[in-house]
């Protein structure tokens, strides 16, 4: 299967560069898996959309400000893009420039830190060591949101680029889905008897790394750290006996569930992965997927086109552009059912 099938030409203007006034005032695409249609509403209809027979889960990673700058013992600086915390003090990192990142090489990073590489990888990826091993302090005093580079405006309050319910510091992008959430439409769907559970992926560089291959199934997926716990475990798969529908919010969610899978039910768990989902893939738990739209040729857009079909998915995209739906982390919505 070729990338070039999950391509699309998105007008620029359509690429959302701030978030709306208000979370639930995004549009909501329903996409109908079973007629093959293709509906127009309003996020905040998401209440008349789900019922007590649904379980909702949410990815409650909360995104940390990843992005640091350092010096040079020649003087020059470098940028370090925190991906993944591995032990004490070592993290792995995406460095630009990555020709100055060598094993060896020290940083100071101000505030008493300083940085030493320790492993070179492929693609920009370092390992690097922090002293102190903390870094919460510096992450906290110089530390910077990692903003999608697709967005250029930077004059909105960046904990929009936060879900409401996010409580587990970690990720380095959103898991945008959950963006257009309130907890006044939270409460709302617990109203409506609408369960809701929370698992944890942390969401690095296998969200938004390009895909170089020409064909499908040549891109590997870098891993994410995640933890699906065993009272979530317990609660989906209460809802999977009882025949109730999962309702993923996020393709970080769905990732999740679906890894922990076997035999049509979720085992607890804590870890990494890098499942990998394209068409084909043999889906376990997912019943309903609520997402933003995705690049093109991305492996988000490949996900989407594994669980409604390529054909479907593609028309919905055009629809959208011809709609003028507003694209990618500070878009609109689409629920797929």
């Amino acid at each position: 299967m070729l990338v070039s099938e999950f391509d699309y030409e998105l007008p620029a203007e359509l690429i959302a560069q701030r978030p709306l006034e208000h979370r639930d005032a995004s549009r909501l695409m329903v996409v109908d898996r079973q007629t093959q249609t293709i509906a127009d509403r309003q996020f905040r209809d998401i209440v008349d959309l789900l019922g007590a027979a649904d379980l909702l889960v949410l990815n409650d990673t909360k995104v940390i400000p990843a992005r640091l700058f350092g010096r040079l013992e020649t003087g020059g600086k470098l940028e370090l893009l925190l991906l993944r915390h591995l032990s004490g003090g070592e993290w792995e990192v995406l460095a630009r420039p990555a020709r100055k990142a060598r094993p060896g090489v020290r940083l100071d990073m101000g505030g008493g830190f300083s940085v030493q590489v320790v492993e070179r990888h492929p693609d920009g990826i370092r390992v690097v060591r922090f002293d102190p091993e903390d870094v919460t302090p510096l992450l906290d005093a110089s530390g910077e949101v990692a903003l999608p580079p697709y967005i250029r405006e930077r004059c909105f309050d960046t904990d929009r680029y936060q879900t409401v319910y996010a409580s587990r510091a970690g990720a380095v992008a959103a898991p945008t889905a959950g963006l257009h959430f309130t907890d006044e439409l939270l409460r709302n769907l617990l109203d409506r008897g609408v369960e809701q559970v929370r698992v944890t992926l942390h969401a690095g560089l296998g969200t938004f790394r390009p895909v170089k291959a020409e064909r499908v199934e040549e891109h590997a997926m870098h891993s994410e750290t995640f933890e699906l716990t065993p009272e979530a475990a317990e609660r989906i798969n209460a809802a999977l006996a009882q025949r109730r529908r999962v309702v993923c919010v996020g393709t970080t969610v769905v990732r999740v569930l679906e890894a922990q899978a076997r035999a049509g039910r979720v085992s607890p768990g804590q870890g990494e992965t890098s499942l990998y989902i394209y068409p084909g893939f043999e889906w376990q738990v997912t019943g309903a997927l609520l997402t933003n739209f995705h690049l093109p040729r991305s492996t988000l857009l490949m996900l989407v086109s594994a669980f409604a079909g390529r054909d479907l998915i593609m028309r919905a995209y055009e629809h959208a552009i011809a709609s003028r739906y507003r694209f990618f982390s500070f878009g609109d919505a689409m629920l797929i059912t």
